[in-house]
C-alpha cells in the first residue's frame, strides 16, 4: 500500500538520525529511483495542469502558482534525456527548495525515506557519471541490492537565467 505525504513526512519527523546519517525523500522515474536530501524538499503535490512559458527549456514543463509563489515545473524524465512525460493524475510534482528558489520536479511517484549513513553514499566515478557540463547526479546510495542515485539539486537549474529569476 503506498504511503501519502503526510504519512511520509511524519515518519521522517519521527526518525532516529545518528551522527553522519542523512534522510532523502525516493522517487521513481521509469524504473530508476532517485533521491533527493529531505531537508531540501518544502512540499509534495500531485500533478496539477502547468502553465506553459513561451521560449523555456525543453524540459519545463510550465509554471504553478502554489499559494502566491509562481513555481517553475522541471519534467526530470526530459532533463535525464529520457523523453517527455506523458503527464497523468498519478504523477507527483516534489517541491524543492534551491537556494532562494523554490523549483517543482515531476515524478511518477514518491516511494519512500531513505536513512543512509556516510558508508552507504558512493561516489561515482568520471566514466559512470551521467554526460552534461554540470552532473546532477554524481553519488548514488548502496543499500543491501538497492541502488539510488541522488540528485545534486544545488547543479539543478532551469535555464533562459532561471526563468528571468522565477
Amino acid at each position: 500500500m503506498a504511503r501519502t505525504t503526510p504519512d511520509l513526512l511524519q515518519s521522517a519527523d519521527n526518525a532516529v538520525v545518528g551522527e553522519g546519517v542523512r534522510q532523502y525523500i525516493a522517487f521513481t522515474v521509469d524504473t530508476q529511483e532517485y533521491a533527493v536530501d529531505i531537508m531540501s524538499v518544502r512540499e509534495i503535490r500531485v500533478w496539477s495542469r502547468a502553465t506553459p512559458i513561451p521560449n523555456s527549456e525543453p524540459d519545463v514543463l510550465g509554471v504553478v502558482n502554489l499559494r502566491g509563489t509562481i513555481i517553475p515545473i522541471i519534467d526530470i524524465r526530459a532533463r535525464f534525456n529520457q523523453g517527455r512525460t506523458n503527464v497523468t493524475n498519478n504523477h507527483v510534482v516534489v517541491i524543492l527548495q534551491v537556494g532562494e528558489k523554490l523549483i517543482g520536479i515531476l515524478v511518477d511517484s514518491v516511494s519512500d525515506i531513505l536513512t543512509a549513513g556516510p558508508d552507504e553514499i558512493k561516489p561515482l566515478t568520471m566514466q559512470e557519471r551521467i554526460s552534461g557540463e554540470r552532473p546532477m547526479i554524481t553519488r548514488v546510495i548502496s543499500k543491501e541490492e538497492r541502488i539510488v542515485s541522488l540528485i545534486e539539486i544545488d547543479l539543478l537549474t532551469i535555464g533562459r537565467a532561471d526563468l528571468a529569476a522565477a
